[in-house]
């Protein structure tokens, strides 16, 4: 039977003030989690499981259409073609949204 580093016992952390519990760094570079990254925690049977989460899902991809288009505009961005929210509004017959932030 082998045992992955990742699945080795021995590792003890402890809760600090604000609940923070810091994942020892081979297991932060097993599961490539960095600083900042999201993390998903479950209670089962007395233990806790943390797993990396990330906020778009694997699954959440673009077709190849709608991949086509999103580098369509990003080139019109990139040559300086770009369109005021005022105008895209007018463009699809919508009431322009006035700018509702107030100066003193």
């Amino acid at each position: 039977m082998t045992v992955r580093k990742t699945e080795a016992a021995g590792c003890i952390g402890r809760v600090g003030k604000r609940r923070q519990v810091v994942i020892p760094k081979r297991f932060c570079e097993d599961l490539g989690l960095r600083e900042g990254d999201f993390v998903e925690v479950q209670s089962s049977n007395g233990a806790l499981l943390i797993k990396p989460k990330r906020l778009v899902d694997h699954e959440d991809v673009l077709t190849s259409a709608e991949e086509k288009i999103v580098r369509k505009g990003e080139a019109e961005l990139s040559r300086g073609k770009s369109v005021s929210l005022a105008q895209m509004h007018h463009d699809l017959g919508r009431p322009a949204i006035k700018n509702r932030r107030k100066t003193a």
